[in-house]
């Protein structure tokens, strides 16, 4: 049996013989996934230079610095972010990557702009979780004209100038949120819904979402005053303190932003009847809300899927450098997982 040839390797990966020489050769670029195409074809058909094949590719991969901005650095959530960004980065095939992770621990929109300038300095593209304010949107665009581009994560910002999006659908966790509220309160009553920041576009629109499945589908429940925790645990300790003691039929509470522990810790210390009957829903699977599901003070949680989160995050990233793509911003929605004290 004769040995595949150049014009069968082009028909087994679909692109034309010249396509498979410039591969082989190496004389002019190709697109990463089509050259791994050529690969996967190889190596089906036995095709003799598989090996100088995944050598070459190996070596014309580019080097991108992924430069990641999170939020506080105290807090083991954008921790766990951050490890989970570094091993997307170091899996990501089509380069050879670079994991540039800096944190804000001091959240005004003036430094966060200053730290998405100085993260500009370091890195090719950005990747960021951060408030929208004209100031966070002017220093996007001025990396947008210097063509470092802005990927944002989880929530998002309203300049076009961001070449993408990933995250969640966030109004319809939000609705998701109330569902769940309403379909473990058979008797209606008052429900709250705790946010970080009004700056935070995500945490507006899960209130969006959550505001709007109460008014449509399950008028029996009423609406109290959205609380901001501004992301701190002790606020919403104390706001959550101040409802179990002055509304003797809240029932619900949505934590939609920072500050679960402290809705926790509250919970844990009342103890009573108006306590135990709160059903909470809270996002992001970790150790602290993995603690509230088994202890009963939480009821559901959630919770973007990280790996494919941060996979989709690095792959959106590298492709918003790729000039022969059109400029047109990407949406990138990922599902989110719940989860249960059944199910963790």
């Amino acid at each position: 049996m004769s040995r595949p040839t150049i014009p069968d390797l082009a028909k087994a990966a679909n692109v034309s013989i010249s396509t498979v020489d410039r591969v082989l050769n190496g004389r002019d670029p190709v697109r990463p996934q089509t050259a791994e195409r050529v690969l996967n074809a190889a190596r089906q058909i036995g095709f003799h230079g598989v090996t100088a094949i995944a050598r070459r590719l190996e070596h014309d991969k580019p080097v991108i610095k992924f430069g990641f901005l999170l939020k506080q650095s105290h807090r083991k959530l954008y921790q766990m972010w951050g490890d989970v960004l570094v091993a997307a980065t170091e899996a990501f095939p089509d380069a050879h990557g670079r994991a540039i992770v800096r944190f804000m621990d001091d959240l005004a929109p003036d430094k966060a702009a200053e730290a998405i300038y100085a993260l500009s300095r370091e890195a090719d593209v950005i990747g960021m979780i951060t408030s929208d304010h004209p100031q966070v949107n002017h220093a996007v665009d001025g990396l947008a004209a210097e063509n470092i581009p802005v990927v944002t994560m989880i929530s998002d910002i309203s300049t076009a100038s961001r070449a993408a999006y990933v995250g969640n659908d966030c109004v319809k966790k939000g609705r998701t949120a109330a569902w769940f509220i309403a379909g473990l309160n058979g008797n209606g009553g008052k429900v709250s819904v705790f946010v970080g920041n009004h700056r935070y576009l995500a945490q507006e629109l899960n209130e969006m979402g959550f505001r709007s499945y109460f008014r449509e589908s399950a008028p029996g429940f009423q609406m109290l005053e959205t609380v901001a925790t501004l992301e701190e645990p002790e606020i919403a300790y104390e706001a959550t303190r101040h409802l179990l003691q002055t509304e003797p039929n809240w029932v619900g509470l949505y934590v939609a932003g920072g500050g679960i522990t402290g809705v926790m810790r509250a919970l844990r210390e009342d103890g009573g009847p108006a306590a135990k009957r709160l059903v909470v829903i809270a996002h992001e699977l970790t150790n602290e809300t993995k603690a509230g599901l088994a202890e009963g003070l939480i009821k559901v949680v959630l919770s973007h899927p990280a790996k494919q989160l941060g996979e989709t995050l690095v792959r959106a990233m590298a492709q918003a450098l790729d000039t022969d793509r059109s400029p047109t911003v990407s949406q990138h929605i990922v599902p989110f997982d719940f989860y249960t004290a059944t199910n963790i």
